[in-house]
């Protein structure tokens, strides 16, 4: 099909899809496979830790600002049997019933423990062992995921959707209570529209008009369903664990916590879940649709009327045209069709999976690797994902691995199989990627199973021409008549050809059934910091002109809204009322009680008001820029921003340059510079307050987002300011010693980054459900997010460069299957005002030998998981802890290897190909900022490295975590790329070891967020000249940050690798040149990951260590 049309609105960032008809063998599971799903265990939020978990500020009554047990997105509760001493006291997780929280004591603080040696042996580690329950209730069986309860729908334009003065409280661990369900119901009149590539497909017969949005009540609640929802589902509790004792104990690894999601882990009264849209009801596992389902009007019966309006151009990619040569088919025959099964008989697929075993298929990635001996492992290329063990035909039906893959690429059957392998068990997500090519789909019935409501994908079995089986819970569900009709094929009674059953990522334009009010529009608000030390940095001048440049290229439509608040020791409103001859400041001084001034005109219409808006701007750079005032009230602008946004949702921009001294939140300095090269454990990684994570709560409550710039030189206590961020599904961004005239290269990067901020596309009042097959279980998440019940993350922005990690367990004998499947659902409200359901579905085989396990293990994936999860281990634990758990995680693994796997013991350090990068990726995690030791690593500086683990997409922390060194002075077309008419070089990548530079050359880092082109003292002159134009190596600018565009060969060469490096990530890395000499000199070496430090290992001997530890 053609991708015409999909780059202009949803990026060219991923890898094209196949969106044209094509067959398939259907995945079948067992016959005698119920259709009800398990009881699925609820989660509390802790996980082990080697000491006692140190209180910090903990999930809170919106209400009364009470302190309650902590919820951080950092740690939670784990397991009560371990073979491995567990990390912490696991505290329980008691039922709370609907109501306020009380108060409980935040006042234990953990006994001091004995410092673990750098890499001392530790216990095993069970990976994703699910939790142990202790007695509990009878739990009625249940669907896959919790359902919601019913609630008055909030008035959004009051202060607070729950009442005057007072939100609900928000609960920790439980489940919602029990209440309908409600429903989409099938409608006679129906539309549904299919948005491919080429001309639009007849249409079956002429369809009732719907108007979309218009035409509904604004809060109209959506249908009910048949019959009740069972009870809620009190969670385990979860017996604590007592701390390992003695002067020899040393940290376990990472175990996984029974439960814990890590963002904000409290659930909602049955007020907060029936807010802002229904897809709390729509996307939870529900029971209220067992019966039959309603009764529907044939096509030939609809009424005459007309479509959907037609799609934006960006996804109108129409299915193309039928050959000359071929005469078009009928919209429908004339009478049903047998039905053929396509190709593979579903009965024919488990002997064709139980053949496929990837010892035989894939004998290289088992190949054993001595590491010790084997020094050149890096590929020439890109690491790439292994390959499932599935039939082609269903494996080319696989989501993109950029966007959902799993660490392990072959699920074990068992628990205790996963357990013996010593490998986590994970999903990676990039759910909002910017994709070259989406199929969209417009639909006023959206197919998906009437038990655990997952939507109709690839995997899933048609029985005959009118069933289907859901391939997560089995059940068997009808064919709605409409989707008896492709578009595709422009044929009638082939269900299996649809685009949603051909396409493992598609996006719907949902009907009316899925809002609970008009979707909200585009609101914008900027909170900047001009106070006398921000107006120094000289940031305004950049952000204003910025916005000036891309104000008509905010996402929007005719609808969007942007409003400026300003912030000293006071804060400062702008009157953009339409009518008014220039912008009006109104200033609040009671810091203490903030209010609105005058809340209809200080957030405006941009269409109508678009000159006021650039006659402030213009302005706003020149107004403070004599101003003395070096105080800032944070606190209380966050608090005017909620209360500007509250009515509507929206996004915050927040511009910060200093530590907040002033009001609600302020802080103080916790940094010592003396302590920061430190060989003992890290401390103030945990916030210093819970207030800007109570705020981010009550944001996320009203579908309020927070981005953070933060702009200083000094200590800002990031720990606690990143958390209004963190749990709002906001995003971070981090300028260190920011300043317009003395860092020119931060000053690039920010303009850079603040482009693609205000332009790239961005979704409003989100919420996100993960759904997998019957017998696994989630059960931590990671990212910046809010959860709202168990499984439903809530995200008032969700944005193309987030990502997300979940831990899983097998709770089940998997036994009976041959293939799990996965879901990831994300609904949205777009930009133009469109309710849309992006889904994404991967399908994975089932394995019981250790050797398909390890053969299916994915490196770059267990990695990116690890780093989350020693993140955690980090602030709820110590950094010690997380350390000595990475490096058993490494241990672990290659012993399982080694025992279970080779059936000839060698000597040596020994790992399966598939593996053999990982105790590099390990070390070099050691090595990164955020867990380094014994180099000077500012407390700011480590705690974004942290942050940045645990939000970015797989594909931009690779590099972060392990980068990428080419040399570039001898650039060759030899093998080179033709990328758009240009020619783009392909070096070699080199071991991150100074035995691989020498000084006549010139090595390109790439570090992810940063390039650093180091030039030896001997560099080649020629390279200087037609490269740098500069004569010799000491004409080289000391703080030269930019490759001059000259006219020769080797400069085309050297700007297109650089420039196609680049184009790769959709933020922009600054580059450095570095000569010897230069301060920067020592970034470029401490990258230099196999290489000794004073205070850590070489490759070589941490290979070492690992040997000796895996041979005990």
């Amino acid at each position: 099909m053609s991708t015409t049309g999909y780059n202009s609105q949803n990026g060219a960032g991923g890898q094209p899809y196949a969106n044209g008809p094509s067959q398939n063998p259907l995945l079948v599971p067992p016959s005698g496979a119920g259709y009800n799903i398990g009881t699925q265990p609820l989660y509390s939020n802790q996980m082990p830790a080697k000491a006692p978990l140190s209180t910090g500020p903990g999930p809170y009554n919106p209400g009364s600002y009470q302190m309650t047990p902590p919820v951080s997105s950092y740690q939670g509760p784990g397991q009560a049997s371990l073979t491995r001493p567990p990390m912490g006291p696991v505290q329980p997780a008691p039922f709370r019933p609907a109501g306020p929280m009380a108060p409980q004591s935040q006042n234990s603080t953990p006994p001091p423990m004995p410092s673990a040696a750098p890499y001392a042996p530790q216990p095993t580690w069970p990976y994703g062992a699910p939790p142990v329950s202790v007695s509990s209730p009878p739990v009625p069986t249940m669907g896959n995921h919790v359902t919601p309860v019913p609630g008055p729908v909030p008035n959004r334009h009051s202060p607070s959707p729950y009442g005057a003065g007072h939100t609900p409280p928000l609960h920790h661990g439980a489940s919602l209570p029990p209440g309908p369900v409600s429903l989409p119901a099938s409608s006679a009149t129906s539309s549904y529209t299919y948005q491919g590539s080429g001309p639009a497909p007849p249409p079956v017969n002429p369809v009732a008009s719907h108007p979309f949005p218009p035409g509904r009540s604004p809060y109209g609640p959506p249908p009910t369903a048949t019959g009740p929802p069972p009870g809620m589902v009190p969670p385990p509790g979860m017996r604590p664990t007592p701390p390992p004792t003695g002067p020899g104990v040393n940290a376990s690894p990472l175990a996984p916590p029974a439960g814990k999601h890590k963002g904000a882990g409290q659930v909602p009264t049955p007020g907060e879940a029936s807010q802002i849209n229904s897809f709390d009801h729509l996307e939870m596992g529900t029971k209220g649709m067992v019966g039959p389902p309603p009764p529907q009007t044939g096509l030939a019966g609809r009424p005459t009327g007309q479509s959907y309006p037609s799609l934006p151009p960006g996804y109108a990619n129409m299915v193309p045209s039928a050959s000359p040569l071929q005469s078009p088919k009928p919209p429908y025959s004339p009478a049903h069709q047998p039905y053929q099964q396509p190709q593979a008989n579903p009965a024919q697929l488990s002997p064709s999976l139980a053949a496929l075993s990837l010892q035989s298929q894939s004998p290289e990635t088992l190949r054993a690797v001595n590491l010790l001996q084997e020094r050149n492992i890096l590929p020439p290329g890109p690491v790439t994902p292994p390959t499932p063990c599935l039939p082609q035909d269903l494996q080319k039906l696989n989501c993109n691995p950029e966007v959902f893959r799993s660490t392990l690429a072959n699920i074990p059957q068992t628990q205790s199989l996963l357990n013996k392998a010593k490998l986590p068990l994970g999903l990676l997500l990039h759910p909002f990627k910017d994709l070259s090519q989406l199929p969209v789909v417009t639909s006023s019935t959206i197919v998906r199973c009437r038990s655990c409501r997952t939507y109709i994908n690839p995997f899933v079995s048609f029985l005959d021409q009118r069933r289907w089986k859901c391939n997560l819970c089995y059940r068997v569900n009808d064919v709605p008549e409409e989707f008896m009709y492709n578009p595709v094929s422009r044929s009638y009674g082939e269900p299996h050809k649809r685009p949603e059953v051909q396409n493992p990522t598609i996006e719907f334009i949902a009907p009316s059934e899925y809002m609970l009010r008009p979707p909200q529009p585009a609101v914008y608000l900027f909170v900047l910091d001009v106070s006398h030390n921000a107006v120094e940095t000289g940031y305004l001048d950049v952000v204003c002109q910025s916005l000036l440049d891309n104000l008509s290229s905010l996402p929007g439509d005719t609808r969007t809204k942007i409003g400026f608040i300003t912030f000293d020791s006071t804060i400062h409103f702008y009157n953009l009322q339409e009518g008014l001859s220039q912008p009006q400041m109104l200033i609040v001084s009671d810091i203490d009680d903030i209010f609105i001034p005058t809340p209809d005109s200080l957030l405006v219409n941009l269409n109508d008001c678009k000159e006021l808006v650039q006659d402030l701007l213009k302005g706003l750079p020149q107004m403070f820029n004599k101003t003395m005032e070096t105080q800032s009230a944070l606190g209380p602008a966050l608090q005017a921003a909620f209360k500007l946004l509250s009515p509507t949702g929206g996004r915050a921009s927040i511009f910060q340059t200093q530590l907040p001294t002033l009001g609600v939140g302020a802080l103080k300095s916790r940094e010592d510079p003396n302590q920061r090269a430190s060989l003992k454990d890290i401390q103030h990684l945990s916030p210093a307050t819970d207030f800007y994570k109570k705020l981010a709560l009550d944001c996320s409550g009203q579908q309020v987002a927070v981005d953070l710039f933060l702009l200083s030189g000094q200590y800002c206590d990031l720990a606690s300011l990143g958390c209004i961020s963190r749990y709002s599904a906001g995003s971070v961004y981090y300028y260190p010693s920011y300043h317009h005239q003395h860092n020119l290269a931060e000053v690039e990067r920010f303009q850079k980054d603040l482009k693609r901020y205000l332009t790239r596309k961005i979704g409003f009042e989100a919420v996100m459900r993960i759904r997998c097959t019957k017998g696994l279980s989630i059960h931590t998440f990671h990212g910046n997010f809010f959860v709202r019940s168990t499984d439903l993350l809530s995200l008032p922005n969700v944005n193309p460069d987030a990502g997300f990690a979940v831990q899983m367990s097998i709770e089940e004998n998997l036994m009976d299957l041959q293939a799990v499947s996965f879901q990831a659902a994300l609904l949205y409200t777009s930009s133009k005002g469109e309710r849309r359901i992006r889904v994404h579905t991967m399908c994975l085989p089932v394995v019981n030998s250790m050797a398909d396990i390890f053969a299916g293990a994915d490196v770059q994936a267990i990695t990116g998981l690890l780093a989350s999860m020693a993140v955690d281990r980090s602030v709820s634990a110590s950094l010690s802890d997380a350390r000595d758990a990475l490096t058993n995680a490494a241990v672990d693994s290659l012993t399982a290897y080694r025992s279970s796997v080779l059936t000839i013991q060698q000597p040596g350090l020994l790992a399966p190909s598939c593996l053999r990068l990982f105790p590099l990726y390990i070390l070099a995690l050691l090595k990164q900022k955020a867990f380094r030791t014994g180099t000077s690593t500012r407390l700011d500086d480590r705690v974004f490295a942290m942050f940045q683990l645990k939000y970015q997409p797989l594909s931009y922390l690779v590099l972060m975590i392990h980068p990428a060194l080419y040399r570039v002075d001898d650039l060759t077309d030899e093998g080179a790329l033709n990328i758009n008419e240009r020619t783009v070089p392909q070096p070699k990548v080199l071991q991150l070891s100074v035995e691989k530079l020498n000084r006549e050359g010139a090595f390109l880092m790439d570090a992810g967020s940063v390039m650093l082109l180091w030039m030896g003292r001997n560099c080649n002159p020629s390279f200087l000249s037609q490269v740098l134009g500069v004569p010799s190596y000491a004409a080289v600018p000391q703080n030269m940050n930019q490759l001059p565009e000259l006219d020769t060969a080797e400069s085309v060469r050297t700007r297109a690798f650089v420039g196609w490096l680049r184009e790769q990530r959709p933020f922009f890395p600054v580059l450095h040149i570095v000569r010897e000499e230069s301060p920067l000199k020592a970034a470029f070496m401490q990258n230099m990951v196999e290489d000794r430090t004073e205070s850590a290992l070489s490759y070589y001997e941490y290979l070492l260590h690992l040997q000796q530890q895996t041979s005990k």
